[in-house]
């Protein structure tokens, strides 16, 4: 396999000589750039960012030794080469952290060899140092997806395990469950963090003006999915993309490649594709809604997002975290919560997850500027005036409430469910499972 050229920095007065390595170098496929004097690296390094440094020890001025101590941290390898060297010298450069130590008449091989595995530790070490600054900033991540349950930890550990790979990411969970901060998450600490992410809500999509608005058009604004090149393209409410758009994104998923408008020639993308879905997929492919060929482009890894009902151990504390914001927000002093309060959290069947929970925070700590605040009022308040975003999302959650009072009302019988519903008890076996309804959390 044909090694990664590297860029390499030469740095050696005798131009004869730097000359002759520049040439050795290129002719290995790698890039160079040179100086004649040390003392002008340390500003070179941010604008060529060398992946290596070839210096000369015995130089006017600053020597390859006095460059070695002048290297800021984090600097890339310095390989020293000297017609003078001796062991002396030799072993000073390496307990000082020179890479590596080559005396002239150097052999090309063996220098082209120690080049080339200095910079291939030194991106290796970037790369480790990258992964590293991104574990750190996942708190970025712990602020939005907080938690402390068992199911809220193995969501971030497998947001961990997937987030470097190119392979397709299809999420799936309830409205509220946080889908979009998961595939910023995963586009934020995989390979391609510096590239753009955009978001598509496939709802919205339609066949009429697909073509320009998606793949632009030639001597035009370039369409949205060539913005998303390099980087991340999200496909958010995926199973409510109409199936004339589904075929036309098929191409894309298969071939990564589109045609302006007008163009002769195709053009390559390269990018990651998460999706997002609240419904069941394989329902939704057995229902006409999802082409099972688009499933099949989509799945490749599968995240299946828990409920606030699936981690109640949270709730106490999510909400005490969102009511601390607001309260610093509208500068309010929060009262403390009552045992009436808790069993209000802990009662409710949260069909809205955690961003209905978040809502009804904001709504208490609103409540405590008038000195009136309550769970269970923030709660009533907050059903009484929250509106879902989507037609879709209506039905759901109108669907859901109704269902979730008939079961309690006949205390989980399910004919009994079934007959006061109007519905064949096959009907609200298949709508329980779809609206993710737990009803032994609910009796």
């Amino acid at each position: 396999m044909k090694e990664a050229a590297l860029r390499v920095l030469v740095v050696d007065d005798d131009k004869a000589m730097r000359s002759s390595l520049m040439d050795l170098l290129k002719a290995a496929g790698h890039e160079v750039e040179a100086l004649p004097r040390a003392d002008q690296v340390v500003a070179k390094l941010p604008e060529m960012l060398p992946d290596v440094i070839l210096s000369d020890v015995r130089m006017p001025g600053m020597s390859g030794l006095d460059l070695l101590a002048a290297l800021p941290p984090d600097s890339p390898p310095l390989v020293l080469i000297s017609a003078h060297g001796d062991i002396a010298t030799a072993v000073q450069a390496m307990q000082d952290g020179a890479y590596s130590f080559v005396e002239k008449p150097y052999e090309p091989r063996r220098l082209l060899t120690i080049l080339s595995h200095a910079g291939g530790q030194h991106r290796l070490h970037q790369r480790t140092e990258r992964l590293k600054a991104r574990l750190r900033d996942l708190s970025g991540l712990d602020k939005q997806f907080l938690g402390q349950s068992a199911a809220t930890r193995a969501v971030r550990e497998e947001v961990l395990t997937v987030s470097e790979s190119p392979a397709s990411v299809l999420l799936v969970g309830e409205t509220g469950t946080g889908k979009d901060v998961i595939a910023r998450a995963l586009h934020d600490l995989g390979p391609d963090a510096d590239g753009p992410f955009v978001a598509l809500n496939c709802a919205t999509l339609s066949a009429e003006g697909f073509e320009r608005e998606m793949f632009g058009a030639e001597g035009a604004a370039q369409g949205r999915l060539a913005a998303a090149d390099g980087g991340t393209l999200f496909l958010d409410e995926v199973c409510a993309c109409p199936l004339p758009v589904q075929a036309m994104l098929l191409r894309v998923l298969e071939q990564r490649e589109i045609t302006p408008v007008g163009a002769s020639q195709p053009r390559k993308l390269t990018f990651r594709v998460i999706s997002a879905t609240n419904e069941d997929p394989e329902a939704a492919v057995e229902a006409g809604q999802l082409r099972r060929d688009v499933l099949h482009r989509l799945n490749t890894i599968r995240l299946d997002l828990p409920t606030l009902r699936a981690r109640r151990d949270d709730i106490l504390m999510l909400f005490t975290r969102f009511t601390g914001e607001f309260a610093r927000v509208y500068e309010v002093s929060l009262p403390d919560m009552g045992a009436e309060d808790m069993a209000a959290l802990m009662g409710h069947d949260w069909p809205g997850n955690v961003r209905e929970l978040r809502n009804v925070a904001e709504r208490f700590v609103l409540m405590a500027r008038r000195g009136q605040a309550s769970v269970a009022a923030a709660l009533k308040a907050d059903h009484a005036t929250q509106v879902p975003d989507t037609l879709r999302e209506a039905v759901a959650a109108f669907e859901r409430e109704l269902i979730a009072r008939a079961l309690r009302a006949q205390s989980g019988r399910m004919d009994a469910v079934a007959e006061a519903l109007g519905i064949g008890r096959r009907t609200l076996n298949e709508k329980i499972v779809k609206l993710g309804l737990d009803k032994d959390a609910l009796l």
